[in-house]
């Protein structure tokens, strides 16, 4: 099937089904989906593990002091 082909057929398709379509087809041209998506998961993680006081929140001049010292 052709890409003129193919664009006929998705036309076809009602409003919200096109629109899903492309929004498909626009994810699938982003490259960073999976590291942004990895980074959410990495976000979430750490603010559950703040929530549930397993971790100990550090404010950042001294987190980048200790980084920086390392």
């Amino acid at each position: 099937m052709s890409t003129e082909e193919l664009a006929a057929q998705a036309l076809r398709l009602s409003h919200s089904e096109r629109a899903h379509l492309a929004q498909k087809l626009l994810d699938s041209l982003d490259e960073e989906s999976e590291v942004e998506r990895a980074w959410a998961e990495e976000a979430e993680r750490r603010y559950e593990e703040l929530r549930s006081e397993n971790a100990e929140a550090v404010p950042a001049d001294q987190a980048f002091a200790e980084a920086r010292s390392e």
